[in-house]
């Protein structure tokens, strides 16, 4: 029977880290036609956030748990859900498609299922799209993405009718009406990120660059807005967190380092500075002036190449000197910021797409990804293999469970298996790669 019309959609999110946790649960909450139920699933990995990192994401949701992969295909097996998010890394994605479409092949009905991405797509544009084809909307964070993304299924033959064109679903806030007494001190904030720049010469130029400036203009509040403390981690990587970098040097007093929602921080923001972070785009929709660095070049290993085009490049030379730059309003259309006011209309699209899906006579056909068997055999059962899946879907023996609650000893065992890992990134990864250097 199709889903009632006044009975709340049952949705779930799948995600991997702490942004994509926020970015899935904001997305289900913009694209369903009506009330939900939300439950969150957080796929146990590297990234599984922390009650911290949770806390400070700030969405919620009516329940929430870690999972494994193979828990996770239990339960959509067993459970009755409307629309199901997939917020994970795109093989994280490919797989939890074909072990859903395994699960479901003898069900007359089964969820609509969104995926997408976080934030900017500058790298593995296609890779990361083939890993996600097969769900049945996969959202474009602009014009220009919904475009490029029907450039690369429509050139492989692949079916190009999932995609679907909305909005980042984090923008928001009240709009910038300048500087003003009351308000405070002029207030520049830096917006790092863990794995841009990704060397220790260039995150120290940055800093160094950023305590230049404070101590320049002892008049202005300068924040250095991070993503994650020591030890945690976030949808990348980060070997060389800027709290290390920061304690070799003198601070001074108008100089901060700031965690939080990204939303208050840029409440008080009179200048958002960012190598290439989506925290760019969440300030030009509100009309703050933002700068996108050049000073290490513009270069697609930085990200910032996107943003050719824009008006936002500049350098902390310029920047020092007092230049404010100025958007080009049609770029900003073009990438989804919508300053215009049209955010609002942003996710109709969407939303009309997954009623008319949830109202679909005889339910929905199955779930057909582009990467098969036969098409990436030497490619597909890796993908897989790394979430214990085999290549037709079905769980690999002694693919961790997760059907109860750890007990004592697994605990310490995930726990000490996690600061493992996490000091053998952050500690000798980096070693070894200096040695290698040499």
């Amino acid at each position: 029977m199709p889903a009632s019309a006044t009975k709340p959609l049952r949705v779930a999110v799948l995600a991997d880290s702490d942004t994509r946790w926020k970015w899935g649960t904001l997305t289900a909450n913009r694209i369903a036609p009506r009330d939900i139920r939300l439950d969150g699933l957080l796929l146990r990995g590297r990234a599984t956030p922390t009650p911290r990192q949770l806390g400070e994401v700030g969405v919620t949701a009516d329940s929430l748990r870690e999972v494994t992969a193979v828990e996770f295909l239990r339960t959509m097996r067993e459970e009755s859900y409307d629309v199901l998010v997939l917020a994970l890394v795109g093989g994280g994605v490919q797989a939890m498609l074909h072990g859903l479409k395994r699960i479901w092949e003898d069900r007359p009905r089964r969820p609509v299922v969104v995926t997408g991405y976080v934030g900017v797509v500058y790298e593995k544009l296609a890779d990361g799209l083939l890993l996600r084809h097969g769900a049945d909307l996969v959202l474009a964070n602009s014009r220009q993405d919904a475009d490029r993304f029907r450039a690369v299924y429509d050139g492989v033959g692949a079916d190009a009718s999932s995609v679907t064109e909305v909005a980042l679903p984090f923008l928001g806030g009240a709009a910038y009406e300048g500087e003003h007494e009351g308000r405070g001190p002029y207030t520049v904030v830096f917006a790092a990120q863990p794995s841009v720049p990704d060397t220790r010469r260039d995150r120290t130029y940055l800093l160094e660059r950023l305590v230049r400036h404070a101590r320049r203009h002892p008049e202005r509040e300068v924040l250095l807005k991070l993503r994650s403390k020591p030890g945690e981690h976030t949808t990348h990587i980060e070997e060389l967190p800027y709290q290390k970098l920061a304690q070799r040097h003198d601070l001074p007093p108008n100089f901060r380092l700031v965690y939080g929602h990204m939303g208050e921080v840029l409440d008080r923001t009179d200048l958002l500075v960012t190598v290439s972070s989506t925290a760019a785009l969440e300030s030009l929709h509100r009309r703050i002036p933002t700068a996108v660095l050049t000073d290490l070049g513009i270069r697609e290993a930085l990200g910032n190449h996107h943003f050719v085009g824009s008006g936002c490049l500049a350098s902390w030379d310029q920047l020092d000197d007092g230049h404010r730059p100025e958007p080009d309003e049609e770029w900003l259309a073009r990438q989804g910021v919508a300053a215009d006011g049209g955010y609002a209309t942003a996710f109709d699209t969407a939303r009309a797409r997954i009623a008319a899906l949830l109202d679909r006579p005889g339910g929905l056909p199955p779930i057909t990804p582009y990467y098969t068997p036969v098409t990436a055999p030497g490619y597909l059962p890796g993908v897989l293999a790394r979430h214990h899946l085999g290549p037709d879907g079905t769980p690999l023996p002694g693919a961790p469970a997760a059907d109860r609650e750890p007990g004592p000893v697994r605990r310490i065992v995930r726990r000490t298996a996690r600061g493992a890992y996490r000091h053998g990134v952050q500690r000798v990864a980096p070693v070894i790669r200096r040695m290698g250097e040499l």
